[in-house]
């Protein structure tokens, strides 16, 4: 006969765990609300209850790496992006097409030094005249 043994209760978060869930949390709502998601409608896709993804927005519950997947899947976007760790990565090679600016830059970085500080020169006095404009 097989028994079930009970789970140990949950440590209480660190205060680094703490603030990396209500961070990752806000991401999901973030991302929920502008692909126009509801929790309601999120929560049903994810296979938890609507209480639960608030809990996850809030920060106040851990996502199993295996909810984090499917929530990465249902947003359409990347764990990294979820996680916060998009920016770090991006130069090692993300998924996807690169955002214009950082292909813009991509080429920038390509260019000998004097044509590089002529494109930096330009992009200097764009922004003091919008600065002062």
């Amino acid at each position: 006969m097989l028994t079930a043994t009970p789970l140990p209760p949950a440590a209480p978060m660190a205060v680094t765990d703490h603030a990396f869930h209500a961070a990752l949390g806000q991401r999901i709502a973030t991302l929920r609300k502008a692909r126009g998601l509801t929790q309601v409608q999120l929560a049903e896709q994810l296979g938890v209850a609507q209480q639960t993804l608030a809990h996850y927005e809030a920060g106040r519950l851990r996502l199993l790496a295996s909810t984090l997947a499917k929530l990465a899947d249902v947003l359409d976007a990347p764990v990294e992006d979820l996680i916060g760790t998009h920016a770090k990565r991006a130069k090692v090679g993300k998924r996807g097409p690169a955002p214009k600016i950082q292909q813009q830059l991509e080429q920038i970085e390509a260019l000998p030094k004097a044509k590089q500080r002529v494109v930096s020169q330009m992009i200097d006095a764009m922004l003091q005249a919008n600065a002062s404009g």
